[in-house]
């Protein structure tokens, strides 16, 4: 039965379960989203959790970061852990990407779109082994561009990564995806959840505003003046984890 998650915790659960379950599928390529007010200043920290969920793959298990700068953070953060830690480098301090036989899976932090050529060249050198993007953002229009390049580009790499989790809140309504679940439109209504619409494709921003226009409009001449108590929203509760994350 769908659920959404109410607080920051249980979502990072979920998407755990769902990026093992799209691996167990056959799925090489995956990307976990939270599209979540201040969630890249966390990166690091929900990062930990998902090493260490797949703490199994030991030291085949490679953590790779932005740059060496991000990579120096979390290894400091860490300290002695089963896994490796690298970066994928930068512009600036552009690095030769290498995977040994002993690297299994790898696991992405915050890849940004000017990283996405070096994202696309691991995918490639990783073959067959699982590579997870965790909180990415390869798709900024102003980096990657609209033209005839950045379609072959969506075309060639950023179509082959598919969605095991994504998770993208606002006051009043949720869109949620957890493998092998299809896209889940949530509204809120007297601080209770609602699913309104499964869809089988990511719903664009027009159609989102249409599935919500609508429940709110069926809403509205279905309610009644009974005063219900109004619950403590989950992105409040998500914002009290990102805080204690951060402690």
């Amino acid at each position: 039965m769908p659920r959404i998650p109410t607080t920051l915790e249980e979502a990072i659960a979920q998407a755990q379960d769902a990026t093992q379950a799209a691996l167990e599928a056959g799925y090489g390529r995956v990307q976990v989203d939270f599209v979540i007010p201040e969630i890249a200043l966390q990166a690091q920290a929900i990062a930990r959790t998902f090493a260490d969920f797949f703490a199994s793959y030991g030291s085949g298990l490679k953590v790779m970061f932005p740059d060496a700068g991000a990579a120096s953070l979390a290894n400091r953060d860490w300290g002695e852990i089963p896994f490796s830690v690298s970066d994928l480098g930068s512009r600036r301090t552009p690095v030769d990407l290498k995977i040994s036989d002993a690297d299994e899976i790898f696991l992405v932090v915050s890849p940004s779109a000017v990283e996405v050529q070096a994202v696309e060249r691991l995918c490639t050198l990783a073959g067959d082994r699982p590579v997870i993007l965790l909180i990415p953002q390869l798709e900024d229009v102003s980096i990657v561009g609209i033209g005839y390049a950045a379609r072959q580009l969506r075309e060639r790499f950023l179509s082959t990564v598919a969605t095991a989790y994504y998770f993208k809140a606002s006051e009043g309504a949720a869109i949620v995806r957890s493998y092998p679940s299809s896209w889940e439109v949530w509204q809120e209504s007297e601080g209770d959840w609602e699913l309104v619409a499964e869809e089988s494709q990511k719903p664009d921003e027009e159609t989102l505003k249409r599935l919500l226009a609508r429940t709110t409009a069926s809403t509205s001449e279905t309610s009644t003046t009974a005063n219900k108590p109004k619950k403590v929203g989950f992105l409040a509760n998500m914002q009290q984890f990102l805080r204690a994350l951060n402690q």
